[in-house]
Formats: C-alpha cells, sequence, structure tokens
C-alpha cells in the first residue's frame, strides 16, 4: 500500500539524502502545523465562537511575543540542529532502501516511538522541574509564557531543543525503522507537540478521539504551563497517573 509513495518519494533521493533536508523538513511542517492555530489567533479577539474554545480566553497572543517564539526557532535551527545534521550526514551516510514497510508495521513502530518519546520526555521533564539548577538554567526559558500558543511549542534553549530532538531521532534507529516510518513518526511527533500548545480545546482534538482519558492533549499541557507542578508527560496521561502528578480540572 505504502510502495507509490515511496517510490515518489525516491525519486527525490538527492533532496532526501541532502543535509539540509531535516533542518528543511522540521520547520516546513511546524511552520504548517503552526499556521492554522495563528489564524485561530487572529480571529479570537473579534470572533467569540473561536475564543469560546480558548483555555485562557483572558489571554491574547502578542505578536511581538510570536515573533520572538519564530526567531528563537530560527535561531536553534541554524546555529545548532543544521551544524549537527551535516555532522551526522558526514559520519553516517544514508541508504535508502527500494521497497516500502508494510503498513501495519509502520504503524506499529510509529506508535511504539511514540511511546517511548513519552516516557523520555516525562522523566527528562520531571527531573528538570524537580531539580532547581536544571530548571533555572534550561527549563526556565520554555516556562516562559503560561499561556500556550503554538509558537511557544519551540521556545527552548539549544539544550531542551536537542534533548528532545536526539530522542526523537534515536527511537526510530534503536528498532530499526524504515525511512519512511522515521518520516511519519517525525510528522505525528511534530503535530502532537504542536497541538499540545495551540491553546485551544477544539472538537476534534486528539484527546477527544483516544478514549478514557488516555491522552493528555492541549488541556493537559496547558494546565502545566499555568501551574507548572503537574502534567509532566507531554502525551500521554499514564505515567503522570503512577506519579501522582496528574491533574484533569483547573482551579
Amino acid at each position: 500500500m505504502l510502495q507509490p509513495l515511496w517510490s515518489f518519494l525516491l525519486g527525490h533521493e538527492s533532496l532526501l539524502l541532502s543535509p539540509v533536508f531535516p533542518v528543511l523538513f522540521s520547520l516546513a511542517v511546524y511552520l504548517s502545523f503552526c499556521a492554522p492555530f495563528l489564524l485561530l489567533d487572529l480571529l479570537s479577539p473579534r470572533w467569540a465562537l473561536v475564543r469560546s474554545y480558548k483555555l485562557q480566553p483572558q489571554s491574547s497572543v502578542s505578536w511581538a511575543s510570536a515573533w520572538s517564539c519564530m526567531l528563537v526557532t530560527l535561531y536553534n535551527h541554524v546555529v545548532f540542529i543544521f551544524p549537527l545534521t551535516v555532522l551526522n550526514w558526514y559520519l553516517r551516510p544514508a541508504h535508502l532502501p527500494q521497497e516500502a514497510p508494510p503498513l501495519p508495521r509502520l504503524l506499529a513502530q510509529v506508535l511504539v516511538c511514540l511511546l517511548l518519546f513519552d516516557f523520555q520526555s516525562f522523566v527528562w521533564h520531571l527531573l528538570h522541574h524537580r531539580v532547581a539548577w536544571l530548571y533555572r538554567h534550561f527549563h526556565k526559558v520554555h516556562h516562559t509564557f503560561t499561556s500556550t500558543s503554538a509558537l511557544t511549542t519551540e521556545h527552548s534553549g539549544a539544550w531542551e531543543t536537542l534533548s528532545l530532538g536526539l530522542f526523537a531521532a534515536a527511537n526510530p534507529l534503536l528498532l530499526g525503522c524504515h525511512p519512511l516510518t522515521e518520516l511519519a513518526f517525525f510528522l505525528l511527533n511534530i503535530w502532537l507537540s504542536v497541538e499540545d500548545h495551540c491553546g485551544y480545546d477544539l472538537p476534534w482534538a486528539t484527546h477527544r478521539l483516544v478514549p478514557l482519558g488516555l491522552y493528555g492533549g492541549a488541556r493537559h499541557h496547558d494546565l502545566h504551563h499555568l501551574k507548572s507542578n503537574c502534567n509532566y508527560a507531554p502525551y500521554f496521561t499514564h505515567w503522570d497517573r503512577l506519579a501522582g502528578t496528574l491533574d484533569t480540572a483547573q482551579d
């Protein structure tokens, strides 16, 4: 089922193997996923229906802060991510297989990658909140905003950007994933991360599609930014539930 898509991508093999592709892919996908939420931010002060879905309706997005977030994202990608991508390209030349992965395997491996990333991020996040020195020197930048919006997703220092990027990149390698599976996981991970920070509880949000409260979503993560002492896992709720750090309602 995936062979036509993979064959099309192989037609652009030189781009896929280029050291600039990971940075261009990451930025293009990230900004594309942010764009619909930025439109909602533009409409919410003027349209009560849109504002009714905001998690913190009293807040509004400052375009100066949005531009500041954009500059931080661009800076981290150009100054830190791109040189590391070039180094990886030089040290580990990639090879693209001709055959696409079976769809069931792709879906299963994407789910496992997501669960691994969720666990790694939970431990990393909890540690950086419990150790004051780590929070003060590394994680505090991401908590500049107590009201989340899409572009705050990647408003973080180099250490946080690179460490979370390492988790995301390492998991497909550990599982021996096909390059198409890696791309699918990266797409899903970026989307869920942006949705986490979007600041809206929309009717079609991911947490409404996953039953039994197993997935936290934007409301889950917005509470973390608001209170800073709960909901450390980025996506699912089971680790916070087990650790006693799950919070499901605003005071």
